[in-house]
This record gives C-alpha cells, sequence and structure tokens, in this order.
C-alpha cells in the first residue's frame, strides 16, 4: 500500500537447500455459509556474460552473501526470502530478527510478515473463483452485488475488471487505512458504507490504485458466498494450499499471534505494534514465507488447488490494453487482473508490491520459466533502505539467473533533444485525492520535468538506488531508459503533444497527467509564499508602527472607518497566519503517522475547515473594505499599492484553500 507497498516472510531451513516438493493440494472443502452475511520489457542496455544456473545452492550463496550487508547497512531488522522453480521451494531463507528484543531470529516457516498489498492477490484470486463459480461477472455493474449504491460517472457503473485493474475512477482513500489499536477494527461493510470515494476519472480511462476499490472486491466475495471474507479465504485458499500460517483476521489468532514479527521504523527504533489495517482485503494478510511460496506455486502451476487452469490464466494474462487501450502507454509495464507486469530482461514476468507502515514486501512470478521471487522486510529502514533493496534485489536476481539477451534501439540527439523538451512542465499522480484536504499534497506534490544543459530528459523526484537522479536515454520515439539501470520512462502524444507520461514501476496502476494552469504549482508555490510574507509583515507592522508612534508622539493618521478597516484587516491577517500554520502543523503530523488519519482527528479538522471558511472568506471582505477606502480616501501611493498587495494575498490564500480541499467541509477523505 503506497502514495507512496508490502510485507512478507522468508527465512532458511537446511532441509530445504535440495528443494522442497510441495504436495498436490486436496480437493476443495465446502463452504460454511454464515447466515448473518445477507508485452515483455525491451531488454537492457548492458548485455550480461550469460546465466548462472538457478539451483538451491547458487541461490542460496548468492542471497547469503547480499541481504546480511545490506540489512546492517540499511538499518533493517529483518528479512525473509522465498524462490520456488518448477513446483518446490528452492531456497527458503531468513535474515535478523523477527523480534530484535528477544534476539529471535526469521524463520521462513513460523514467523509471520504483513506482506500489506500482496495481499490483494489473495482477495482477487477470491474473486476469480467466484468469477469461475458463475457467481461474478466481471463487466457487470457492481451494483448488482451490493446493498448501498455506487453511483455512476458519466452514465458509467463501476464493474469488477475495472476494479481489478485499478482503472474504477475512483479518488484516494486515505482514512482509517492503517490504525493501531485493535478497537478500530471495523466490519468490511461498515467500512464501505460509511463513504464512498468520488469517481474522478471515467470508466477504464485512467489507472488509478484504490485500497477502497480492492475492499469492495472483498466484501462483494462475500455476499456472493454468503461466508465472511476472512473465513472465505481460509477455506477456499489457505486449507486447499496447507498455509497454515496463513490469516486475514485483525487481531491475529491465538495460536498465531507469538509467530508474529515486529514491525520497527527502523532496527534501531523501538518496536511498533501489530498493525490494523482497516480495508482488509487490500492489505490484511499475515504469513510465513513458506506459506507465501505455496501460494506462489499454486499460480505458477496454472492454479493448481485453488483455480481451474483456464481461470489462471485469465487471471495472468488479461492485459488492460484488451480492453481500452487509450488507458495505457505503450509499451511500459501493464495491469493483468490483480497481477501487474514487472517485466525484466524480455522476460513476462507478473508482480505485486506491499507496503504497510513497518513491513516492505514484493512477490514476483515468472511464468515461462516457472520461478517465483518472493522477499519481505519487517522495518523501513534508514532513508527507506527496505523499498530499495526490495527492487535492487529483484533486479539482481533477473540479471543473474535471466540476464538480457539483446539491445536497446537509439534516438537521434536532435529529435531526443524536442522529445525531452515536449515532456517540459508540471505533472500530477492520478493516484489522489480531490474533495478533501488531502488534496493540498497536489500541489506540493506536483512532479516537475524538465531538461539539463544538454538537452536530456531529466526528472529530478525520480532517483536510483544510490539516490542520485537519473539519467534517461531514449531508445524510441518518447521512451527513454534509465542510463544506469533497468527502468524504463514512456509518454503518451495526443495531436504532437504529450498529455500523459509514467514509468515501469508504477505505470500499470498510477500515469501523471498535465496540471491545468490554473492548479499549477510553477505560479501558485512562489505566489502563497509571497501572499504569506505579505500577511506576516502587514501583521507585524501593527505593533511596530504603534511603538514608533508612540516613541514620536505622532498620530495614526486615519480615524471612524478608515481606522476600523486598518485594525480590521491587521487581525484578519494575523488569523489566516494562525489557519494556515495551524493547517501546516495539522499535515505534517498526519502524514508522519498515518495512523493520525482516523476519526480520532475528525474534531481538529472541523476546526480547521471551519475556521479557513470564516477567517479567509472574511480576509479578502475585509482587505477588499480596506483597499477601497484607502483609494478613496486620497492615502500616500505606497499605502494604496500595499493595500492592494494585502488584498492579493487573501485572495491567493483562499483561492488555494478552496482548490485544494482546505475548506471542503467534509471529514471523509
Amino acid at each position: 500500500m503506497r502514495i507512496k507497498g508490502l510485507v512478507a516472510t522468508l527465512a532458511a531451513m537446511a532441509a530445504l537447500i535440495g528443494g522442497v516438493s510441495l504436495a498436490q493440494a486436496p480437493d476443495t472443502p465446502p463452504l460454511t455459509p454464515d447466515p448473518a452475511i445477507t508485452a515483455p520489457a525491451t531488454p537492457v542496455t548492458a548485455l550480461a556474460e550469460g546465466p548462472h544456473a538457478l539451483t538451491a545452492a547458487d541461490i542460496d550463496s548468492w542471497l547469503d552473501g547480499y541481504l546480511p550487508y545490506a540489512l546492517h547497512s540499511g538499518d533493517i531488522a529483518g528479512a525473509v526470502v522465498t524462490v520456488v522453480k518448477d513446483g518446490q521451494v528452492i531456497a527458503a531463507r531468513g535474515y535478523g530478527y523477527g523480534d530484535i528484543a528477544k534476539r529471535q531470529p526469521v524463520d521462513p516457516a513460523r514467523t509471520l510478515f504483513r506482506p500489506g498489498s500482496v495481499s490483494k492477490l489473495v482477495t482477487w484470486t477470491a474473486v476469480m473463483q467466484q468469477v469461475e463459480a458463475g457467481k461474478l461477472d466481471l463487466d457487470r455493474d457492481v451494483n448488482a452485488y451490493l446493498d448501498f449504491r455506487i453511483p455512476p460517472r458519466n452514465g458509467q457503473p463501476v464493474t469488477l475488471r475495472q476494479i481489478m485493474t485499478h482503472t474504477a475512477g475512483f479518488e484516494e482513500a486515505m482514512k482509517d487505512l492503517i490504525l493501531d489499536d485493535p478497537k478500530d477494527v471495523q466490519s468490511l461493510r461498515g467500512y464501505l458504507k460509511r463513504w464512498t470515494p468520488r469517481r474522478i476519472y471515467d470508466a477504464g480511462t485512467t489507472p488509478a490504485y484504490s485500497n477502497w476499490a480492492t475492499a469492495l472486491a472483498g466484501y462483494i466475495v462475500e455476499r456472493v458466498s454468503g461466508v465472511p471474507f476472512d473465513t472465505y479465504v481460509e477455506q477456499r485458499i489457505f486449507a486447499p494450499l496447507d498455509m497454515q500460517t496463513a490469516s486475514f483476521r485483525q487481531p491475529l489468532p491465538a495460536k498465531l499471534a507469538p509467530l508474529m514479527a515486529v514491525g520497527y521504523p527502523r532496527a534501531s527504533e523501538p518496536a511498533q505494534p501489530f498493525e490494523i489495517v482497516v480495508p482488509g482485503p487490500a492489505g490484511a494478510l499475515s504469513a510465513s514465507g513458506l506459506d507465501m511460496a505455496k501460494f506462489m506455486i499454486a499460480h505458477l502451476e496454472n492454479g493448481r488447488g485453488i483455480l481451474s487452469p483456464a481461470t489462471a490464466a485469465m487471471m495472468q494474462d488479461s492485459p488492460l490494453d484488451r480492453v481500452n487501450p487509450a488507458s495505457l502507454i505503450p509499451p511500459l509495464n501493464r495491469m493483468e487482473l490483480g497481477f501487474f507486469e514487472t517485466n525484466i530482461n524480455g522476460r513476462d514476468v507478473i508482480a505485486h508490491l506491499g507496503d504497510t507502515n513497518n513491513f516492505h514486501t514484493s512477490l514476483h512470478l515468472f511464468p515461462a520459466e516457472h520461478v517465483g521471487f518472493y522477499v519481505s522486510f519487517n522495518s523501513a529502514g534508514r532513508e527507506g533502505a527496505a523499498h530499495v533493496v526490495r527492487g535492487q534485489l529483484f533486479q539482481d536476481f533477473a540479471d543473474r539467473y535471466f540476464p538480457a539477451t539483446g539491445r536497446d534501439g537509439r534516438v537521434d540527439p536532435e529529435t531526443s533533444a524536442e522529445h525531452a523538451r515536449m515532456m517540459v512542465g508540471h505533472w500530477a499522480n492520478s493516484r489522489r485525492s480531490e474533495t478533501a484536504f488531502p488534496a493540498i499534497l497536489n500541489l506540493f506534490g506536483q512532479t516537475v520535468v524538465t531538461v539539463d544543459g544538454e538537452g536530456r530528459l531529466v526528472v529530478p523526484s525520480l532517483t536510483g538506488p544510490g539516490g542520485a537522479v537519473q539519467r534517461w536515454e531514449e531508445i524510441a520515439p518518447f521512451v527513454w531508459r534509465d542510463v544506469n539501470g533497468h527502468d524504463r520512462l514512456a509518454a503518451k502524444v495526443v495531436d504532437g503533444k504529450v498529455v500523459r507520461w509514467s514509468f515501469d514501476l508504477i505505470a500499470p496502476f498510477m500515469v501523471f497527467d498535465r496540471v491545468p494552469a490554473s492548479l499549477s504549482a510553477a505560479w501558485l508555490t512562489p505566489a502563497l509564499c509571497a501572499s504569506l510574507v505579505v500577511l506576516l509583515l502587514t501583521a507585524l507592522y501593527w505593533p511596530a508602527s504603534w511603538l514608533l508612534r508612540r516613541r514620536s508622539k505622532t498620530p495614526i493618521g486615519v480615524s471612524g472607518a478608515a481606522l476600523k478597516a486598518y485594525r480590521a484587516t491587521r487581525i484578519m491577517a494575523l488569523a489566516s497566519l494562525v489557519v494556515v500554520a495551524g493547517w501546516a502543523i495539522f499535515i505534517t503530523r498526519a502524514f508522519s503517522s498515518i495512523s493520525l488519519l482516523s476519526d480520532g482527528s475528525d474534531g481538529i479538522l472541523w476546526l480547521l475547515q471551519i475556521a479557513g471558511a470564516i477567517v479567509f472568506v472574511g480576509a479578502v471582505g475585509i482587505a477588499g473594505w480596506n483597499a477601497w477606502l484607502s483609494w478613496r480616501d486620497g492615502r500616500r501611493w505606497t499605502r494604496k499599492l500595499w493595500s492592494l498587495l494585502v488584498l492579493l494575498a487573501t485572495l491567493v490564500v483562499l483561492y488555494v484553500a478552496w482548490a485544494f480541499g482546505l475548506i471542503a467541509m467534509t471529514v471523509n477523505y
């Protein structure tokens, strides 16, 4: 789970070094109803000398040389890695600690990790089981399965296919995503019916990752099966695959709770409590690394034990561009039905990533090679080191065992420079909120694209594993590759203009669209900063001028209505600054600890929004009154000019508050 997802466990067992065969899954057990519930990636530029043989001995040796240093240097508590091949576990390695205080090492068979959004693969598997059973239709309006209504957008309903490909068009839902108190557990029905996020894109047109929509899919499974979601996946997925440590239940059952790895921001920082993922089907799974290996094998072996071969094939090879090509940016990675592509070195790879606050995970399947790779960490580490390690580990794994066999093309320098210039500007991520206060991130989180002195494309916010800004080289028209890595970036051109772009890691579920001029940080950020300075100087001038007049014994120079407007303007300038400061403090705290984005913050949110509406609107009125009197009374030109600057400053503050959700008058977000 992101904006910026995942958790898992993998550890070593000597008995597994030679490879462990997983038994054929038993027949699917019957459900017990509950009556209470009415294209391959372009090869990288650098060519490897040749692949290593993917054997238990080689992978164990390679991992043992890779991960211990990565954990220590990154301040990461522990990690688990499992690798499967041809239906066998060929590596199950644990590194570091599941519990530092108890000096308890990670055990790949018993230590539970939280794989975050990798949990979604279990939810999508459950959906496909119900499709296979004829109870669900991927292209039918989901309202047919619900006891509440999802409003249409431009006459178009939401379908399960759109939900599984993150193209239903929902804005981001942040409230009650991950909390710490077990009392915060909510029913799926209660969580979903409380608020429906607005659909900000037409159906099927724009990838926008949605945890809320995934929870909706889990609720639909619950509805059509008549079984609580947690129970359903236990009976229909975990039991057939003998995944004895896997559970979506929160808190964990008593028999599993002692096996749970402890989460840490960094290994050197205090332990954190068990995280409650409120939209459970989107990320509540807890499981050992070895159980996740069983899940990988099932999907690599044509859905063995949980899906028919035809359904498994549909889930793994139904890219979105077959349904709506307009929503994609060829040749970047695409969204399948739940899985997304992480193609590398000319190989097809389907995957999912996942993050909670403290656990960070990735799962990658090489279907043609019958190979699966899973890694999870129980802390983010120094400067988010776990994110870097999991990404680089997958790429290095692919380079070692499945190296590239071809070379990239090139675009001539003159054309490449022209294409780079067409990309310049401010861009907004499609995964965003638009109707509440998190929309302020749409101002301060805009992605800037520029060019360097040699005309090459530069995206300052995209950095490589070492932290340096990535260098992009155009390898085909409007397709760039990181000079020092695998990542590709590509743009969509309409009528000779770049209208959308993305890069491989997020392209299946997020894109960047050009920011409208009215909302561009290119002018709004400096305008807002200048406005706050004007308001600050206006507020400070009042006591400063009073002191000067007192010493020199000179009159203020205005009286009557003009004096009232003068004083009211200073008061409203100060009040505006206080409200802005309140928002700044709240937003900084809220996004540094996502658990604050909950019902417990509703009071302060209402206070800030009501105060903002009164103060920001009132400040414009008072400043306008003061400006009118200043010009009418024939005051000095400096005072006339300053009165206009104050009016302009209050208008800018009000516009930002209105455009970016600070006076939206809602606590749903």
